[in-house]
């Protein structure tokens, strides 16, 4: 059985994270990606500030497993030409430079369907392909910025806040994927190609979505609420456990907070009216929050955590990022081990964040060294 993407065919000329997370996804379903590199390689090859890893950054290594290397001039006509073959016998193309470099190189979308009038072409900016702000330079923590997304994060009184990871970089990889899987389904139907213009911008206001729109809809900006949940309860917060470690709540449903008061003993909680009703729990947030303080510093985090979620009460204890590898179910990390890879032995990454069956996302298969697979890549370009 053949994954789902097998015999879909990419030209990626893209670098750094959004766009190589998107083709990541593909690569896991099977997609055959053939990765453009300039001479120097990706950027992301050599990211960080450890030289030791050079070629083969942990950053690279999260996006590109699987993937084919070919290093191109695309400013030099030879090169050029090869970058035109290859995209001709493509099914897929992505590309996340700034806007109007790939008409300059004369590989643009008009050109491009001019000889493969059934590409799926998909582009990749901060703020899209037109517009005032086609032009800004954007990184992930810029867009973090301009977005809104720092101000979402802590408390009403903190400074502006970067999630600590290329969050919108990753959600924008996530949301060209889906655009050219859909773009591919349609191709499918015997309906064409397709033009997709993913703005990093516009695919962080989308994820943004429950903050974003109660504005739209009330006028009304979303507080900043900390470590508090969505709903704004004080039952579905951060609290410290009596071994030091913090465990987060999410009792939002009047059943879970009714679960919640019999496991911990506080039956009088749900006749108490300043707590009986979510409500009341809102508008007496500091009362209920010290009194579940007090009751939450008598046990240990991991007890709570096993003890109320065999209850049915929603509560995880927070771990570090090293910790959290250690309750990933099957499937969840894949094990790469092949020429090139920074350590002895396999390296682990995670896999595209869901299974499937009868054959799901995946690969054994390490990030290319650069330039690896063009003896390969030119055969199979004389062979058609």
């Amino acid at each position: 059985m053949s994954k789902p993407l097998h015999g879909i065919r990419v030209a990626d000329f893209s670098h750094i994270m959004a766009g190589p997370y998107a083709t990541h996804l593909l690569c896991l379903l099977g997609a055959e990606v053939i990765k453009i590199e300039p001479k120097h390689g990706d950027g992301f090859r050599n990211y960080g500030g450890d030289r030791r890893y050079d070629g083969m950054a942990p950053a690279f290594i999260a996006a590109n497993a699987g993937k084919k290397s070919i290093a191109l001039d695309l400013k030099d006509p030879e090169d050029a030409k090869l970058a035109r073959e290859i995209v001709g016998r493509c099914d897929v193309l992505i590309e996340n430079f700034r806007p109007g470099v790939m008409a300059r190189l004369g590989l643009d979308y008009e050109t491009v369907r001019s000889f493969n009038p059934e590409i799926v072409y998909c582009s990749v900016s901060g703020y899209g392909q037109d517009g005032p702000q086609r032009d800004w330079p954007a990184i992930d923590n810029i867009v973090q910025a301009t977005s809104g997304m720092m101000l979402l994060s802590g408390s009403e009184d903190d400074d502006p806040i970067r999630v600590g990871f290329p969050i919108v970089d990753t959600l924008t990889g996530q949301s060209a994927a889906i655009a050219i899987l859909s773009a591919t389904v349609r191709r499918m139907r015997g309906e064409g190609g397709s033009y997709i213009d993913v703005s990093m911008f516009d695919a962080a206001l989308a994820f943004m979505t429950s903050a974003l729109t109660p504005f739209t809809v009330t006028g009304k900006s979303m507080p900043r609420l900390g470590n508090t949940g969505y709903s704004g309860l004080p039952t579905a917060s951060l609290f410290s456990a009596r071994d030091g470690r913090e465990v987060s709540l999410g009792v939002v449903q009047p059943n879970q907070f009714a679960a919640l008061a019999r496991f911990v003993g506080r039956e009088d909680w749900l006749e108490d009216e300043r707590f009986a009703t979510p409500d009341a729990r809102r508008a007496n947030f500091d009362a209920m929050k010290a009194q579940l303080s007090d009751v939450i510093a008598t046990r240990d985090a991991a007890d709570w955590e096993s003890g109320m979620s065999a209850a049915g009460i929603p509560c995880g204890m927070v771990r570090k990022v090293e910790e959290a590898v250690s309750l990933a179910g099957p499937g969840a990390m894949l094990e790469l081990d092949g020429p090139g890879l920074p350590s002895q032995g396999p390296v682990s990454i995670p896999n595209a964040g869901f299974r499937m069956q009868p054959e799901g996302p995946g690969t054994q298969a390490p990030p290319p060294i650069l330039d690896a697979d063009r003896a390969a890549i030119l055969e199979w370009l004389a062979k058609e």
